[in-house]
């Protein structure tokens, strides 16, 4: 009775804001229906002790050092020496309460953050990156629907468990020797979907998607929320957990390193992944829901992007300033300790952009005395043509598909849910932007 009382009023709110924003017009849009949408959405992160992204008078300006390409977020910690800052670089993000729908019918609360938006009107009102090819997610089945709750809150299709306790099992070695902890030999995600939920969300009676990533509710918090000292503990999945302030509608996330077109610090988050490997490897949510997204292994076409970790990378610093890389180092490391620091082809200033990225891992086949850092797509092309790096055995096209960015490189049927935050240039490395901790 509650659940019905809440999707009947939800229809009375969409119904009433319909009527009242007949006017309103946005690029790639159903007119009513963004406008709205940031409005309820912002007066919710406001009614939660939050103070709402203003688009015309934003709390926070960005330098080109920066580079920050989510103009919302509360602050960001550039600061990536860990021996200062257990964690590496965070971002501190606002953070929306909705409801999950749970399989017996049932609702409860959830907290999630908001980092695209398919329509641009939306997208400038939220202060997230425009990424107009979610939409073609819709009717694939890799999406899920959305209704209004009385209060204009969001109630979600499905629902995720953050209870899990992650353990990953590092793999031994291949016969040939080449391929050396991954892949995986057990994977458990430290947070799991059912089969009703994606981060990717329809907005009501709209044919807008947003990139809606849940990060707590009452089974615990995403583990991209570090513990205060940096380290995976009992701890981390308790709400009192200082990086989650409900209180203050904000959250604090750790950001992930990678590189793109020769420069480090392509800083991301990872949320969601369609794989249990890659969601203990890089402390996502396992959400199966999003192997339905449109297509592997095709760009532009698809509502994904590719990017390239590497299998088999460099383990050790050899000097160089370029650090370690790779599936297998990720893997026998500790926890929010190494990142794969995976490839990729664009920045989310180019709307082919999109925060769902489809893996194309690679792998080398000289010794790992003689495997250099992948820093750029065309390096790895480069390599490829060379021969001293394979598309990964494990992949499951055989073939490359229709990808103008490589036409060597093949898909894993993985895809990664990877909202790009920043890529700083090194002036900024060692800084700290806005207020990155909650109070």
């Amino acid at each position: 009775m509650n659940q019905f009382k809440i999707i009947l009023l939800g229809l009375f709110v969409m119904f009433f804001v319909a009527c009242n924003d007949d006017d309103d017009t946005g690029t790639n849009s159903t007119p009513t229906t963004a406008p709205s949408a940031a409005d309820l959405l912002l007066r919710s992160i406001e009614a939660d002790g939050g103070t709402p992204y203003d688009a015309d008078n934003p709390a926070l300006t960005f330098t080109t050092d920066q580079n920050v390409f989510l103009p919302s977020v509360l602050g960001i910690d550039f600061r990536v020496d860990r021996n200062v800052v257990p964690a590496g670089p965070t971002v501190r993000l606002p953070l929306f309460q909705g409801w999950e729908t749970l399989s017996s019918g049932d609702v409860r609360e959830g907290y999630y953050v908001i980092t695209e938006a398919s329509d641009r009107e939306l997208a400038r009102e939220l202060g997230v990156i425009f990424s107009p090819r979610m939409a073609n997610a819709i009717g694939s089945g890799g999406e899920q629907g959305s209704t209004w709750s009385e209060d204009g809150r969001l109630i979600f299709e499905g629902s995720v468990d953050f209870s899990p306790s992650r353990t990953l099992t590092a793999g031994g070695a291949s016969d040939d020797g080449m391929l050396v902890g991954f892949p995986p030999a057990a994977v458990v995600p430290g947070a799991a979907a059912d089969d009703n939920w994606s981060s990717y969300v329809v907005l009501p009676g709209s044919d807008i998607i947003i990139n809606a990533q849940l990060v707590a509710n009452s089974t615990g918090i995403h583990d991209r929320i570090p513990h205060p000292d940096g380290n995976g503990s009992a701890q981390e999945d308790d709400l009192n957990n200082p990086n989650l302030a409900i209180d203050q509608a904000s959250v604090v996330m750790q950001l992930l390193d990678g590189w793109h077109d020769e420069r480090p610090y392509y800083f991301h988050l990872v949320t969601d992944t369609s794989d249990p490997a890659p969601a203990a490897i890089e402390l996502g949510v396992y959400a199966p829901r999003l192997a339905n997204l449109p297509t592997f292994g095709e760009f532009p076409g698809g509502s994904m992007l590719p990017f390239s970790p590497t299998a088999n990378g460099r383990t050790f610093d050899n000097g160089d300033g370029f650090g370690v890389q790779g599936l297998n180092t990720a893997s026998i490391s500790n926890r929010q300790a190494q990142d794969p620091t995976n490839t990729f082809p664009i920045d989310p200033s180019n709307e082919l952009y999109s925060p769902m990225w489809d893996a194309h891992i690679t792998e080398f086949t000289v010794p790992e005395a003689e495997r250099p850092i992948l820093r750029s797509f065309d390096q790895i092309n480069d390599l490829l043509e060379q021969g001293i790096l394979i598309p990964f055995r494990g992949n499951i096209n055989p073939n490359p598909l229709a990808n103008t960015l490589s036409d060597r490189l093949t898909a894993t049927g993985a895809i990664i849910n990877c909202p790009v935050v920043t890529q700083p240039f090194s002036a900024a490395i060692g800084t700290q932007v806005g207020e990155p901790r909650n109070r």
